[in-house]
């Protein structure tokens, strides 16, 4: 997979997970039972293990350490470790409000600005200039269809193109 992304060039870092980072995501220790995430103050949300549920509460140890007594309502249950930084949100098992910030925080700390929400394409501004719009990167686009190159503009302006050429009715693409 490393080797695919040669030809995006520069950009290839901003738009793709290393494989070995793909590698052991896949084999990372999971209990889908006991990990959720919880609320929290100061970071919105927070991993963590949950330890028990009684009475309408849970009870949930943070990977920071603290333990913490919410409503079962305020723990959302999380994705296993080979859905973090996934380029489809939509592929997601669960898609909480948590799973989703989650994956966008993990992949802008990573200069991965590109994200898909299923139809959507989801941009976090890094507000510094990224090597991800120049002719190599837009070359490797071209001709691509959506589900095989990394999530960018340029894999959605081609496709309406495309679909344009071929569809001559009833185009529009969103853009807020």
């Amino acid at each position: 997979m490393d080797a695919e992304m040669e030809q995006y060039g520069a950009a290839a870092i901003y738009l793709r997970k290393p494989e070995r980072e793909r590698i052991e995501a896949q084999t990372a220790p999971f209990d889908a039972k006991t990990a959720f995430f919880v609320t929290d103050p100061d970071e919105m949300y927070v991993k963590g293990k949950l330890v028990k549920k009684e009475g309408g509460k849970a009870t949930v140890e943070t990977l920071g350490g603290k333990t913490v007594t919410v409503k079962e309502d305020d723990i959302h249950a999380m994705n296993p470790p080979k859905f973090d930084k996934i380029e489809d949100m939509a592929m997601m098992t669960h898609l909480n409000e948590p799973a989703v910030l989650f994956n966008l925080k993990e992949r802008y700390a990573s200069w991965m600005i590109y994200t898909y929400s299923g139809l959507f394409c989801v941009v976090v501004n890094p507000y510094k200039w990224l090597p991800v719009y120049d002719a190599t990167c837009v070359g490797a686009y071209r001709g691509k269809k959506r589900i095989e190159a990394p999530p960018h503009i340029f894999s959605i302006s081609d496709n309406a193109y495309q679909f344009m050429l071929t569809d001559r009715e009833n185009q529009s693409v969103l853009i807020t």
